[in-house]
């Protein structure tokens, strides 16, 4: 695996490049050789945040983490991977036995110790909730949303008569998802 690590706001010094390659070390085993990874470091108001991003089968695997520690955001971020690694392996592997050989070469590229593949779900959906989708604009959205004190709301745009979600980004500000045909 190859590190390419980048530093905003901070000098990344040979003692913290080989901080970062001991620690990704752990999961490069989880990895075809040739795989590139991005590691952005930063620091603003003394909060360390480390960002990974890895490309892999036309997919993106990506961590962000925040903490006080540059080596404890680091160790944060690379368990994170290795559990998206751990469940995208698990996918592929359900969808190997679903459609036979189609999706094989994908999953031989990613080598994950068979003792860390458990036979729970991949994912437990706890509550359904069924709601009205009312026709509105997005800013009428964003005041339901925070009248409900959600962080994300969906609604019919009255306008376009498509489903779409606001959101609350980490900045404090608003995203909005329109569907794309």
């Amino acid at each position: 695996m190859r590190y390419n690590i980048i530093g905003k706001n901070i000098d990344v010094w040979d003692k913290t490049k080989e901080m970062v390659e001991h620690k990704m070390d752990r999961i490069a085993k989880l990895f075809p050789e040739d795989t590139n990874a991005t590691i952005t470091l930063s620091l603003e108001k003394l909060v360390s945040t480390v960002e990974v991003t890895i490309p892999l089968n036309k997919r993106l695997i990506r961590a962000e983490v925040q903490d006080a520690d540059m080596t404890a955001a680091m160790d944060k971020a690379v368990d994170i991977l290795e559990g998206q690694v751990v469940r995208y392996k698990k996918r592929m592997r359900t969808k190997v036995r679903q459609s036979g050989e189609g999706y094989m070469a994908e999953y031989q590229a990613i080598l994950v110790p068979e003792e860390d593949l458990d036979e729970e779900p991949l994912y437990k959906i706890e509550r359904i909730k069924h709601f009205e989708v009312k026709p509105m604009d997005a800013e009428e959205a964003v005041m339901e949303m925070e009248l409900i004190g959600h962080n994300f709301f969906v609604f019919r745009n009255g306008e376009t008569d498509e489903v779409n979600v606001v959101y609350k980004r980490k900045n404090g500000s608003y995203g909005l998802i329109e569907p794309e045909y």
